[in-house]
């Protein structure tokens, strides 16, 4: 709801965002969805995923790349293994990892 709302201080009053979003439960909780209607009141308008599409859902393509192509197997050992393996993915992407939206 803070994004959304520093989101609507910088955008310009005449033009309008549009924001997909998943459907995470704190993306539809009853605060989130009374802050929608004030929010297109302002040209902000929320879009929601279908559910249970992750191929739509750019995060969870790129965590699937890192879960199951990227990661070794000793990453799972511990948590700051896995946090430490991790950010050394995210820190190459681009350079390093890269996924082919072909």
């Amino acid at each position: 709801i803070e994004a959304f709302d520093r989101l609507l201080e910088q955008k310009s009053p005449e033009a309008f965002a549009i924001v997909v979003l998943d459907n995470a439960s704190i993306h539809r909780s009853a605060l989130f969805l009374r802050k929608e209607l004030e929010w297109r009141a302002q040209r902000l308008y929320v879009i929601f995923l279908p559910t249970y599409s992750p191929e739509l859902n750019l995060i969870e393509i790129l965590w699937r790349k890192i879960k199951y192509e990227w990661l070794p197997v000793t990453a799972y050992q511990s948590f700051s293994s896995l946090t430490s393996h991790v950010l050394q993915v995210l820190s190459g992407y681009g350079e390093k990892y890269r996924i082919n939206f072909v």
